[in-house]
């Protein structure tokens, strides 16, 4: 395999889809940025959504904020829940002066608004006017309850009216009776709707709860009574039904804040243990956590040690060994042994905190199908609605049509005017995908990378610390002289457990690990550039590298064969000899993850070429890419090197992800369509900047990250053909004289539940 000389810089510049945020930190001293702003998104709609867009962003609730261009406040509303809300907000404070901007998080439930300070109390207003309740956010105030369920009588009742009134009318009963038994049905459940769409249709906004109250109030005025008692019905049922499974996706994120427990044990000043809350416990508390139970911060282990199941942060399906030293997350489980452990982050900055502000944050990067489906939807309510329009006055005026079956045929296409299951189908399945992603230890950063990751052609990865484990260990021994292996491994251990050099090191725990004891050593030397030396039981021994042994005079060319092989495959070695010759030569190396060849071997099977940068010599990158199946090596390469390979790539059009462990690749991870960091548990700024962050150092996170991008994808197209199609079979239904009201709020309704239950499916992943 060759090692090619990294091409000339090429610029690249972004298509519009791949236009997001591109500062990246990862890891010290490097950052590269451009000033690309994110794009603002819609997130999920519940019940009655009208296709109406909007601008999200997620922020932490907090007290009002002093900006440049005015006071920034964050205002709960707890029935904002979709677009149809989100349109109505937009549209009554959009033009009220004073008011600067809008962000909209529909996930959380929360309106910032950005104004002037003296316009707060007429901004409040005009959401009381909207039948809404505003509540000016806290942080240290706990979350409002959600508005209680309503009863279930009055849908039973509704229910049971609308079915006697269509019994009395197929029985041939007076049609008072019909007409009474539907009015209490409509009434019964349908005042909600009438009263949103009053709203609604008040402040010039046709959505589904206007279109559906003019509906059933025109068959009403028909004479459709029992037609219109079943649609209303039919609505509330599906609402419901609707919300709930909507919640689902809604609770997928919100349920990761049940990891963490409560409380945690901690000792006090007087020695004394007492549970506290989470949240008060200050850095540097020691905590301590019995088997079974959860640990509540992130911090290292003072004492003990334990088998620690890590998956609800990094995906891990095996649990983790920990000792003293080693680190701990909020949200993980204490599987077998007790322990105690420093508190390193506050409750608010732990591990898990930040996933959660992560996810939250990338439902509010809108993904280039939500963009077009959004986009569509504008347009799509208003052209339909014209239609129904047109049919009901043209073919009576100029075809002499009957005006009863033509306006009945306009309200049936008021009700197909709604594109609901279109709006929601785009948000619920990037949410499931993101949820989807987290349980695996993927953390992804926005819907548009969980779109783009489908779309790379070329994977580029940084060697130590991402294809190896970043820590030299001992790969190869050879006893060349007379005495035993152990006794050669004992005289070089006695020297190298002396040295701080990463080589010496590996030799000694490599000893260590065996069993092997070193002995006493005198008048111990360390030989810069070299190696070093001593006396052992009498005897001057070395343990150094090719250049001090071609020192010593102790070179043949046997062994200068012996040499030039290992270091062939990467390998740095070292020898020990006395005046006699050499005794012992080890091979040291960065050894590869057990898990890099096979998972460049699921990236090759999905299509996706792969290549290595790094700053190592090309002997060694040469066979670490053979070893593993990567299509290309780059050696020898400092930080702008690596970024010319990405962009000599990106200027030939492919689409192009880079994978790091965050040290000396932040210019590469910036450039890269998406940038992965790769164990990023613990690592704040991994997990805030990078793209796309891989909790544990798992390669094999890759090939899924880009299975489910490809799944979502999938989703995406079914979603909308399925939305798309359904509604234009019923509309021409509809034209031809074959389609009914009920007929087309089932399909409405029904089409709606069909794609969230499809964009869920993600969630089983």
């Amino acid at each position: 395999m060759s090692v090619p000389t990294p091409p000339e810089a090429h610029r690249h510049e972004h298509s519009p889809e791949h236009e997001h945020d591109h500062a990246h930190t990862h890891g010290e001293g490097s950052t590269a940025c451009c000033a690309t702003p994110v794009q603002p998104a819609t997130l999920i709609c519940t019940p009655g959504c009208c296709g109406a867009g909007g601008n999200i962003s997620l922020r932490k609730l907090g007290k009002p904020a002093v900006r440049d261009d005015g006071v920034q406040t964050p205002i709960r509303i707890m029935q904002m829940d979709c677009p149809t809300e989100e349109a109505l907000l937009r549209k009554k404070l959009g033009g009220m002066r004073g008011v600067v901007g809008m962000e909209f998080n529909l996930m959380q439930r929360v309106l910032t608004v950005t104004h002037e300070p003296q316009v707060i109390e007429a901004i409040l207003a005009g959401i009381r006017s909207l039948g809404f309740t505003p509540e000016v956010a806290d942080a240290q105030a706990p979350a409002a309850a959600p508005e209680p369920a309503r009863p279930w009588w009055p849908l039973a009742l509704a229910g049971g009216a609308a079915l006697a009134s269509e019994l009395t009318h197929w029985l041939g009963l007076p049609g008072g009776l019909v007409a009474v038994l539907a009015v209490v049905a409509v009434l019964a459940c349908g005042t909600t709707t009438y009263k949103k769409g009053w709203i609604a249709v008040r402040n010039g906004n046709l959505n589904i709860n206007a279109l559906m109250s003019i509906a059933v109030t025109g068959a009403l005025l028909l004479g459709q009574w029992p037609e219109a008692a079943m649609v209303m019905v039919l609505f509330t049922i599906a609402e419901l039904i609707e919300a709930r499974s909507l919640d689902r996706a809604r609770n997928a994120i919100a349920g990761l804040m049940q990891l963490a427990p409560e409380q945690a044990t901690v000792q006090q000043e007087d020695g004394t243990w007492r549970a506290i809350e989470a949240k008060r416990v200050p850095l540097d508390a020691r905590v301590r956590v019995k088997p079974g139970e959860r640990v509540a911060l992130d911090g290292k282990i003072l004492s003990g040690r334990s088998t620690i199941n890590q998956a609800p942060i990094t995906g891990e399906s095996l649990p983790v060994e920990k000792t003293e030293g080693d680190p701990v997350f909020a949200g993980t489980i204490n599987e077998a042994g007790s322990f105690e452990y420093q508190v390193t982050a506050l409750a608010g900055d732990s591990t898990l905190a930040r996933i959660i502000h992560a996810i939250e944050a990338a439902q509010g990067a809108r993904a280039p199908t939500q963009r077009f489906v959004d986009q569509f939807a504008r347009v799509y309510t208003p052209i339909v609605f014209a239609i129904a329009v047109a049919v009901a006055i043209l073919p009576p005026l100029f075809m002499g049509g009957d005006w009863f079956a033509w306006l009945y045929k306009a309200l049936v296409l008021l009700v197909i005017a709604c594109p609901c299951a279109l709006v929601i189908s785009t948000p619920v399945t990037i949410v499931s995908g993101l949820a989807a992603a987290a349980r695996h230890g993927i953390l992804v950063k926005g819907g548009v990378y969980l779109e783009e990751g489908r779309k790379l052609a070329w994977l580029a990865l940084d060697k130590t610390g991402t294809i190896t484990h970043g820590k030299p260990a001992q790969t190869d021994f050879v006893r060349l002289g007379k005495e035993g292996e152990d006794e050669i491994r004992s005289l070089a251990a006695s020297l190298a457990c002396r040295s701080d050099h990463p080589v010496s090191r590996a030799l000694s725990e490599a000893a260590q690990r065996d069993g092997i004891l070193p002995r006493e050593v005198a008048d111990f030397e360390a030989l810069p550039g070299r190696g070093t030396r001593g006396v052992i039981e009498g005897r001057l021994y070395v343990l150094g590298n090719h250049r001090l042994i071609h020192e010593q005079g102790l070179c043949s060319d046997e062994f200068e064969a012996r040499l030039s092989a290992l270091e062939a495959q990467g390998k740095s070695v070292i020898l020990l000899a006395d005046a006699q010759g050499v005794h012992g030569l080890f091979a040291v190396a960065d050894t590869v993850k057990a898990h890099s060849a096979q998972a460049i071997r699921e990236l090759h099977a999905l299509g996706i070429r792969t290549l290595m940068l790094t700053g190592d010599n090309a002997h060694t990158a040469r066979a670490i890419a053979v070893q593993v199946g990567i299509d290309e090596a780059y050696g020898d390469l400092l930080p702008e090197d690596k970024l010319k390979v990405i962009e000599g790539k990106l200027s030939a059009g492919a689409a192009v992800g880079m994978v790091g462990d965050g040290i000396n690749d932040g210019p590469a991870l910036a450039r890269a369509d998406i940038g992965f960091a790769m164990g990023a548990a613990g690592t704040g700024t991994a997990i805030e900047t990078a793209d796309v962050a891989l909790m544990d150092d798992d390669l094999r996170k890759l090939p899924r990250f880009v299975r489910l991008s490809r799944a979502t994808h999938a989703l995406l197209v079914q979603n909308i053909a399925l939305a798309l199609g359904i509604k234009a079979v019923f509309l021409v239904l509809t034209l031809i004289g074959a389609g009914s009201m009920w007929m087309a709020v089932f399909a409405d309704v029904g089409t709606s539940l069909l794609v969230v239950a499809n964009g869920l499916r993600l969630l089983r992943a």
